[in-house]
């Protein structure tokens, strides 16, 4: 029978306080005080007690404590309620909830796929009942 990884998630609680850089691979709770650069491709959550104040750089971010610091994601930013967040943004999709505090500039660009000009569709000119001289 072969063997599976299982999907672990992480959690770094509200008394954990760390210096220096963070790197992850799936999933990661933090709800304590972090000051450095957090970076990952998997999905971070950034709990209601916890601080950070470093640049973030990871697929999907979910805010519902402060951050100080920029945050680039490849997909999803979600500021919730409680939010705060000082520092400039990079998305592709971003969702703020009413009540969430945020202080810089956001730069979203939906998928490339989205951003394709639309085709040019012109009626085909044969067939249209006029004669060609």
């Amino acid at each position: 029978m072969p063997e599976t990884t299982p999907h672990s998630k992480n959690l770094l609680s509200a008394d954990v306080e760390i210096k220096g850089s963070i790197k992850f691979q799936s999933e990661l709770t933090i709800d304590g005080k972090v000051e450095g650069e957090i970076s990952s491709a998997g999905v971070l959550t950034v709990g209601e007690n916890s601080e950070i104040k470093g640049e973030i750089k990871t697929k999907s971010v979910t805010v519902l404590g402060k951050v100080h610091g920029n945050i680039t994601v490849d997909e999803r930013c979600e500021l919730k309620s409680h939010a705060v967040l000082y520092g400039d943004l990079k998305a592709t999709r971003l969702v703020i909830e009413e009540g969430a505090t945020f202080v810089g500039k956001s730069e979203v660009t939906p998928n490339k796929v989205a951003m394709r000009q639309p085709e040019i569709v012109r009626p085909d000119r044969t067939g249209t009942g006029g004669q060609v001289r």
